[in-house]
């Protein structure tokens, strides 16, 4: 399976960017495409614009294989402050990744 990239302009994609690289997007899954690989090494001063930016690509994708890589821990911190690191296809910290099961021990107090 061939996974092409999609790499997002640095320093901080726009909303005017979204639109471009939305069209993108779906024409790389229109031409066959099984996987994207959406590059944010090059995003170095992430804001709401970057954030916008993912989300949309994340909707533009429609379910379809997305994976976000290079994230720098300022854009990493930036998602989870607004609630989005799910974007970056990744499990939350707060929660466990899909399918895993927290255990209780009998003798733990209700809280």
């Amino acid at each position: 399976m061939e996974i092409i990239r999609l790499v997002l302009p640095g320093p901080a994609p726009t909303a005017r960017d979204a639109a471009r690289l939305c069209a993108r997007l779906v024409l790389l899954y229109e031409d066959g495409a099984a996987a994207v690989e959406c590059d944010a090494g090059a995003v170095t001063a992430p804001g709401l614009g970057t954030v916008e930016v993912l989300a949309r690509l994340r909707l533009a994708a429609r379910g379809r294989p997305l994976r976000v890589t290079g994230a720098a821990p300022a854009l990493r911190a930036l998602l989870d402050l607004v609630g989005l690191v799910e974007v970056l296809g990744e499990a939350e910290q707060r929660e466990p990744p899909g399918g895993v099961q927290e255990g209780v021990e009998p003798d733990d107090l209700a809280l």
